[in-house]
């Protein structure tokens, strides 16, 4: 016989509703909230409120509320605490009742401009030390990348500097001097171009070509292959170059796991000379390709014999070009720690291989770095063999932490401004991290589970 819905009736009153009966054992939120401890909140941000006036709402609740915001990707604040009310598994997460009264989502903006950055900060820190407790981190070896991120800002808000009225204009000077960030000189024309061109709606945000035209940030991570956890992430502008973040990446992974990498794992953006001095300095083997190698079958480079094909004689302090004749030592550049070569002009005017050596007319040159045996031997680190093979598995552990990110929304930046941008880096960073820490903790679980209990009770229950 068939039955029909009778019409509802709400209840007046609620008798035994048990929100810790409710949630299953094995929810994700259970299993955060066993690895997640928000205390050392109160203490960081004791000195940030008065001590008159309404009662704010528990700084823990308020991390918690960001996480939930990131964890499930929710598209705004205004629709997380719309949709609160619903979820019980999120009522009980943040430590709710039913009839409890619910934070206003202007409670979340406004802690966020009250706290900064440095609370968030130290919740990925602290995840990322837990990580290390837990046996998680070996710290031997160490992965590095980066993915630009979309900002939170079109590219109908970019407005040429040079053409400003002159009152608007003086108001960018000071903006722009206070967003100018060092660079090198092979990256000027991105330079001059984000000097010129800026959003009106996300200043911080920078012009980068690649993909598209488009407003972006750049986020660098580096991660430990144990278990994948990542160790330091940063946030710079889109037009930051990758080398330059190099030793703040180091001694990042350092501060948070307490540990000093033996190996480096990186592309070759980051083989520049500097980082593999400075990994000679620190003990560190690069397995890293060298950038200027990479660069040399580019551009005006192509066709052109490399620095490799001339050789070094130590006795007489001179290279032997491809034709058999002398470079002498021209200058030295103490700044750059560079030595030049030069050959003579009338020689290489009148050599036969002058087209596949050089286009200028005053003859061919060549650098020598005050260090160049350390340079090479930290080059020739990553042809060996374990150094091709750690370079095959950077490129599918790197590409699985950032892929992992993007269902938390990590592609596209929530909020605008870079301080805001690295907010919702710890919050995805932190929550990667603590994914990593369960899956740990349940792996041996299930498999004794499923070794102990037939397959149809698990699927019952």
């Amino acid at each position: 016989m068939m039955s029909r819905q009778s019409p509802s009736q709400n209840a007046l009153f609620h008798y035994n509703v048990n929100l810790e009966e409710r949630i299953p054992a094995d929810h994700d939120l259970r299993r955060v909230s066993s690895v997640l401890d928000l205390e050392f909140v109160y203490a960081r941000v004791q000195g940030l409120y008065g001590r008159n006036g309404n009662e704010s709402v528990p700084p823990p609740v308020i991390l918690k509320l960001m996480l939930l915001l990131i964890f499930y990707n929710v598209r705004s604040e205004r629709e997380l605490l719309r949709t609160l009310p619903y979820r019980m598994d999120w009522l009980w997460f943040l430590g709710y009742g039913l009839d409890d009264d619910l934070p206003h989502h202007s409670v979340l903006s406004k802690a966020r401009n009250r706290w900064g950055e440095a609370i968030f900060q130290e919740l990925f820190e602290r995840t990322v030390r837990q990580c290390v407790e837990s046996g998680l981190v070996d710290g031997e070896k160490l992965f590095m990348d980066s993915s630009l991120v979309d900002a939170h800002a079109s590219k109908e808000s970019v407005v040429d500097l040079h053409s400003l009225p002159d009152k608007l204009a003086r108001g960018y000077e000071t903006l722009c001097g206070r967003l100018e960030e060092s660079e090198s000189k092979n990256r000027r024309v991105r330079r001059e171009v984000n000097d010129r061109y800026r959003s009106t709606t996300d200043p911080d945000a920078a012009i980068v070509q690649y993909g598209g035209c488009r407003l972006r940030y750049k986020v660098h991570r580096s991660v430990d292959p144990e278990a994948e956890v990542i160790t330091s992430t940063e946030v710079t502008r889109g037009d930051v170059d990758d080398s330059h973040r190099f030793n703040a990446m180091l001694e990042a992974h350092r501060n948070n796991t307490g540990l000093s990498a033996k190996t480096v794992v990186a592309d070759s953006k980051y083989g520049t000379v500097d980082n593999f001095l400075a990994c000679k300095d620190q003990g560190i083997q690069p397995h890293m390709p060298d950038l200027k190698k990479s660069q040399e079958t580019d551009g005006k480079r192509h066709g052109i014999y490399s620095n490799s094909a001339f050789t070094y004689d130590p006795d007489s302090n001179t290279y032997t070009c491809p034709a058999g004749k002398r470079l002498h030592l021209k200058s030295r550049r103490l700044k750059k720690q560079r030595l030049y070569y030069a050959a003579n002009p009338d020689d290489c005017n009148a050599c036969e291989l002058k087209s596949q050596c050089t286009q200028s007319n005053g003859g061919r040159t060549v650098q020598r770095y005050f260090r160049q045996e350390d340079l090479e031997n930290m080059r020739a680190m990553a042809r060996t063999k374990q150094g091709k093979q750690d370079l095959k598995t950077r490129q599918h552990l790197m590409e699985r932490s950032f892929a992992y990110a993007v269902p938390l929304g990590f592609k596209k930046a929530r909020w605008r401004r870079l301080w805001r941008v690295r907010i919702q880096e710890y919050l995805t960073a932190t929550i990667q991290n603590i994914k990593r820490m369960i899956k740990r903790m349940t792996e041996p679980i299930e498999m004794s589970v499923r070794k102990a209990v037939p397959s149809t009770n698990l699927q019952a229950s």
